[in-house]
């Protein structure tokens, strides 16, 4: 694992986190601590990053499905799940979005700690920054996520996608109703300048 790094601590679990990985903060912990996941779930956990939830979420699901497209955050949960002793419910791809994924594969419930925020940066960004790095409006990553993740999902499967209310809340609730999908906001907490996080489900209607 490349060094240094830092530990993280979540619960019961701990997490190292190297300098090219981005370090779980106060979106990642919302998110984890709203994460239900039903004993036996099929889970696929997109920009795993240093696989905090996926890992999380290995404790009920049967089998967890880890994607990222940094390299660097890929190793980083892979030495993270044997750490916390969930490596052999965990499968590691390296690739963008769901695209790495194999044709027709379904997922009961698809997690998605988005690159939210509207930084205009531009192409020539870091793994690093790519964790965080939504494009000029934040949601150059979302809309593509959105467009992919329904047709992941098995019959009365949901998605959470953590956002920040910086790339329009209310596009991603219709974006997500469009697709068929039922939305409710699980959790949000109100940050500095003027923005929210929220996380966001939407589920397959039955």
């Amino acid at each position: 694992m490349p060094s240094p790094a830092k530990q993280v601590f979540f619960a019961d679990y701990v997490f190292n986190v190297s300098e090219d990985v981005y370090e779980p903060a106060e979106d990642t912990f919302m998110f984890a601590e709203n994460l239900v996941v039903e004993r036996g779930d099929s889970v696929l956990d997109v920009g795993t990053g240093c696989g905090i939830l996926g890992i999380i979420a290995a404790t009920n699901a049967a089998k967890v499905v880890v994607v990222d497209i940094s390299p660097c955050a890929v190793q980083c949960a892979k030495e993270n799940a044997k750490l916390n002793r969930v490596i052999d419910k965990l499968l590691f791809v390296q690739g963008d979005l769901l695209a790495p994924l194999r044709t027709g594969e379904r997922f009961d419930l698809i997690l998605f700690n988005a690159p939210y925020l509207p930084t205009g940066s531009g192409e020539d960004v870091t793994w690093l920054e790519r964790a965080w790095d939504g494009g000029v409006t934040g949601r150059q990553i979302i809309d593509r996520f959105i467009c992919q993740s329904p047709d992941r999902l098995t019959s009365g499967g949901r998605i959470l996608l953590l956002q920040s209310t910086l790339g329009d809340l209310d596009r991603t609730l219709k974006n997500f109703e469009e697709k068929g999908l039922r939305t409710q906001i699980i959790a949000t907490r109100d940050m500095p300048f003027f923005e929210s996080i929220v996380l966001i489900e939407a589920r397959q209607r039955l």
